[in-house]
């Protein structure tokens, strides 16, 4: 199966800085899978505050510093299974929020700061044709991280993700792709390492970290049509929530995204397409997204 590395560097005039390269690496005929990516920002970000029952009205700038590297090499156990381990290093060292912020007004952890250490394990099954276009098989994602102090974490927390997606090919080659994925943290979990919701990949048009919380729960479905030669389109749908555990998790106020997208097929041989997506949500929320290959 084909690798994927990217690289995206950004700079601005006033000194804003944010560095990402990773990596998806499939080795010795998919017996290895090497996933992988590394991350150097020095510019604000934005938030809402901590918790489900914020308002975008709310919204604030906080500047976070960091430089993180975070690998995991699985090796294949059974076909279409991989096991191994996880490692997640960073150092936030510059943290400035207004002294009227709402973090302090929440008492969050981490405005100081500090040095992320975790180790885990994670497992997979994978039987995706194509992973970066998928039209049929499924993927399961399961990453289990304790961050100690004992190996120099400022703050002692665990965290759960599970990524869970399945791909159908209805008739010809329109396929209908669905995801779902949870977060799970417990312990004292810093701002920036709460789960996040939004970005490029899921709940597309929010801001992501503009929501955040110990518990986040959502899911998209999305379809994907071609059109004419090498152009597509797409369209989707999907909601979300964040809380500060399961129990407290409601399903009344869950966040709305949807939208759509062109495709461009730029690698015929494995048919991995250009992504054009504009995402919305309720009270102007919205978002556009280029990149390379699918979201999910």
């Amino acid at each position: 199966k084909p690798s994927k590395i990217s690289e995206v560097p950004t700079f601005s005039t006033k000194g804003r800085v944010n560095v990402s390269i990773s990596n998806d690496l499939i080795l010795k005929e998919n017996k290895f899978m090497i996933l992988s990516f590394f991350n150097y920002r020095k510019q604000p970000e934005y938030i809402l505050g901590i918790g489900n029952d914020v308002s975008i009205d709310d919204v604030e700038q906080v500047t976070v510093d960091r430089i993180r590297f975070y690998t995991s090499p699985l090796v294949r156990i059974k076909k279409n299974y991989f096991l191994g381990p996880v490692f997640d290093l960073a150092n936030y060292f510059r943290v400035q929020a207004d002294s009227n912020s709402v973090l302090t007004d929440y008492g969050a952890i981490g405005l100081s700061g500090g040095t992320d250490f975790g180790i885990g394990i994670a497992g997979a099954l994978d039987s995706r044709t194509n992973r970066y276009n998928s039209s049929d098989g499924a993927f399961l994602l399961t990453t289990f991280m304790v961050y100690p102090e004992f190996l120099g974490s400022a703050y002692q927390f665990y965290r759960i993700d599970i990524d869970a997606r399945k791909y159908f090919n209805p008739w010809l080659k329109h396929v209908v792709a669905v995801q779902a994925t949870t977060t799970y943290l417990s312990g004292d979990v810093p701002f920036y390492d709460l789960a996040m919701m939004g970005g490029e990949d899921r709940m597309r048009g929010y801001y992501k970290g503009a929501l955040r919380d110990k518990v986040l729960i959502d899911a998209q479905v999305e379809y994907r049509m071609p059109v004419w030669n090498i152009f597509g389109i797409t369209t989707w749908v999907a909601t979300g929530r964040v809380a500060d555990s399961y129990k407290n998790m409601s399903f009344n106020g869950l966040w709305l995204s949807y939208g759509g997208g062109i495709r461009i097929r730029v690698d015929s041989e494995n048919n991995a397409n250009l992504r054009f997506d504009m995402g919305f949500g309720p009270n102007g929320v919205s978002g556009f997204y280029f990149n390379f290959a699918e979201a999910f």
